[in-house]
């Protein structure tokens, strides 16, 4: 069972807000990760590369300065996915993406706040699919 901490929420959110509007407001992009993570790799000039490398670097390596300053210990998580599990997981998942140009990052943070009704229909339908597979996964299985 996860514990209810809104503080963290808050600022972790309040962050990826922040962070969704410095891309904007500098280089006029969306943080949408899965379209910078396959442009990162489809993308033929080194410049729109390159900016999209340093997105992707930087969130791991948020978590690893987290971890450093001590402000989380990470060792009490546990993922129960087996290795090919997780891999088809993350198989549906990008498919899913480039079926709904964009993903959850894309539309649900900044897609929202740009009122785009595209995004609204993808986060209530991301929102309401993830919540019947709790249901399913707590209550029926």
């Amino acid at each position: 069972m996860t514990s209810f901490a809104p503080v963290s929420g808050l600022v972790g959110g309040a962050l990826i807000g922040l962070a969704a509007i410095i891309l904007m407001l500098t280089i006029g992009r969306i943080a949408g990760v899965c379209g910078i993570a396959l442009n990162a790799v489809t993308a033929s000039d080194a410049a729109g590369r390159s900016w999209r490398l340093a997105f992707l670097l930087g969130l791991p390596l948020g978590a690893l300065l987290v971890s450093a300053l001590g402000l989380k210990d990470w060792s009490s998580i546990t993922f129960p996915a087996t290795t090919p599990m997780t891999v088809i997981a993350g198989f549906i998942v990008g498919v899913g993406s480039i079926a709904g140009s964009g993903c959850t990052s894309g539309h649900g943070i900044c897609g929202l706040a740009r009122f785009s009704m595209r995004s609204v229909v993808a986060t209530v339908t991301f929102m309401a699919t993830g919540a019947a597979t709790v249901f399913i996964i707590r209550h029926m299985v």
